[in-house]
């Protein structure tokens, strides 16, 4: 009777655990939009919870939007803020293996973007920390600009086609910031400088990156902005 018993249990203790799991996961969404919401109130800004598909359209353009199936954004932060026009939002995307039983499996990732947009075109131009990936981007034929700065040079990957606009940006101010703040990673392409996470933020944490980002796009010289 007890081993007729026992597989029911284990069954009964392993749906309520997905069950527990599934509502965590709602009322956490929940708290996560009105915090987000909140958040917009406070700094003037328009907000959309809903999936938008056709901002990983439009800025599909910066790298780590590229990536995966099934990509959209979602708590969408937009408006002006300190005299510049910005995004930011949560970003998932998907990406599939097959485990050791050919059983199909569905990756999701979760990260924050923080996009200011501006009226110039700029070249591609790719700011991360030194890592893994980055000795693979440069094994793949991705060089790495270095800079007179052996310690920047050391914990940055920089790449871009045009390395006179990676040394514009990069100057001393700039590397001297990014060494101060050197959990950022930055994108320049087109008409966006973007700020990219591993992970999604806290949105206590939106307020002071948002605040970053302006300082990025501060740091890049007058020249840069106003000279094709």
């Amino acid at each position: 009777m007890l081993a007729e018993v026992i597989p029911v249990l284990i069954f009964v203790a392993f749906a309520g655990l997905i069950i527990a799991g599934i509502i965590y996961g709602a009322i956490a969404a929940r708290k996560r939009r009105e915090a987000m919401f909140q958040l917009a109130t406070e700094l003037g800004l328009d907000y959309s919870a809903a999936k938008d598909h056709s901002l990983a359209q439009s800025y599909g353009f910066l790298n780590k939007l590229a990536q995966g199936s099934n990509r959209h954004a979602f708590n969408i932060l937009s408006g002006d803020y300190r005299g510049h026009r910005v995004l930011v939002f949560d970003y998932h995307y998907e990406t599939h293996s097959t485990n050791s039983k050919g059983q199909r499996q569905t990756q999701h990732h979760y990260f924050s973007v923080f996009i200011l947009t501006v009226p110039q075109v700029f070249p591609e131009l790719v700011i991360t920390r030194e890592g893994l990936f980055s000795k693979i981007a440069q094994a793949f034929g991705y060089d790495d600009i270095d800079f007179e700065s052996h310690e920047f040079s050391r914990k940055f990957c920089v790449r871009s086609k045009d390395k006179k606009f990676a040394y514009d940006v990069c100057n001393a101010r700039m590397m001297e910031y990014l060494l101060a703040n050197d959990d950022l990673n930055v994108e320049i392409d087109l008409h966006a400088v973007a700020l990219l996470f591993g992970s999604r933020l806290k949105p206590e944490q939106i307020r002071p990156n948002l605040d970053r980002l302006i300082q990025v796009r501060e740091l890049i010289p007058d020249y840069v902005l106003t000279h094709p």
